[in-house]
């Protein structure tokens, strides 16, 4: 469907695809939730409203309408799964979009595992971007089967699929000025760059963050949480199969900070998936600790929306996939 189509769909000059009547819409922009009936035509909302004509309609009976939920890091290796069995796992818990490093792959396979990745998760019912390794091996220490310097990953940032650079795990590197770190972030200089820094605070952080890097998913205390979104960095609270941090970062959730906020799973294993679920967990989660509802969603949403610059998805909006 081209722009007109939408457009006229919008206006209501012609049926739209499918409308969704009498929906609680949990609308991640203005904090509301909202009464209303959602209007599609093709890939994409375009209204909200009463009276829209369309091809078909859908009587939701008050149910609620979120927007897909977004794992804004993971490895989708540590699930011991390839992509279209891991999309069978989360895609029902109603997780339609993930933020991938798959640097355990890129460890043993390199360059090719990578595009591995990539091949494989064409056409399924989840949306997987990948940020590029950067660590590959993780450490000078091991011994893999794979090297990949900045000039091997450089022109993977001209995939569409491929937002950025992933964790840079070797912050010792960023902090000291490492040639070699830093030409990895210089190839991938104005695209979002995750951060992983362990109990990094001070000047150290203030070098780290210097880098160009935007996040960090390894805060274990809310003081290390706050001191790192004090220093402009989005904070991804992970709740992984061996490692439990959501709990511990709730109280770091307020009006004031809780839009800089995301969630994610980073090494979820099958059982956990399967029984428990992914970010649909952490939401309950939060919903149980008395997080305020949509800002429950906004975190798993428009948030890592708003960090990786995917402005397609991430609200039940005119103009979006949802």
């Amino acid at each position: 469907m081209n722009m007109q189509e939408r457009l006229a769909a919008a206006r209501g000059d012609v049926e739209a695809d499918l409308v969704l009547r009498g929906g609680r819409l949990i609308n991640v922009f203005s904090g509301a939730i909202e009464e209303t009936d959602i209007v599609i035509a093709g890939e994409n909302i375009v209204g909200f409203g009463s009276g829209y004509p369309a091809r078909e309609v859908h009587d939701l009976d008050g149910a609620f309408v979120a927007p897909g939920l977004i794992d804004a890091h993971v490895h989708i290796e540590s699930s011991l799964c390839t992509v279209p069995q891991f999309a069978r796992a989360v895609v029902p818990h109603g997780t339609t979009t993930v933020i991938t490093d798959p640097h355990e792959i890129a460890n043993v396979l390199g360059l090719d595992g990578i595009r591995y990745m990539l091949e494989t998760a064409k056409y399924g019912p989840l949306t997987v971007y990948v940020n590029v390794p950067s660590c590959v091996p993780a450490t000078a220490m091991e011994t893999t089967g794979a090297r990949l310097e900045a000039e091997d990953i450089a022109d993977l940032r001209h995939n569409p699929w491929v937002l950025g650079l992933a964790e840079v795990m070797n912050y010792p590197g960023v902090i000291s000025g490492d040639e070699g770190v830093l030409a990895k972030l210089a190839a991938f200089h104005g695209r979002p760059v995750d951060g992983h820094a362990p109990g990094v605070s001070g000047r150290a952080l203030n070098a780290y963050a210097s880098a160009g890097i935007g996040s960090d998913h390894e805060c274990t205390t809310v003081a290390e949480a706050l001191e790192k979104l004090r220093r402009g960095l989005f904070i991804l609270i992970r709740e992984a199969t061996n490692a439990h941090n959501l709990q511990t970062l709730l109280p770091l959730i307020t009006p004031a900070t809780s839009r800089r906020i995301c969630l994610c799973t980073d090494d979820r294993q099958p059982a956990d998936l399967l029984d428990l679920g992914g970010i649909d967990y952490m939401i309950r989660r939060a919903l149980q600790a008395g997080i305020p509802p949509v800002t429950a969603f906004q975190m798993a949403t428009l948030n890592p929306c708003e960090w990786f610059g995917l402005h397609d998805r991430g609200a039940v909006a005119p103009g979006r996939r949802g």
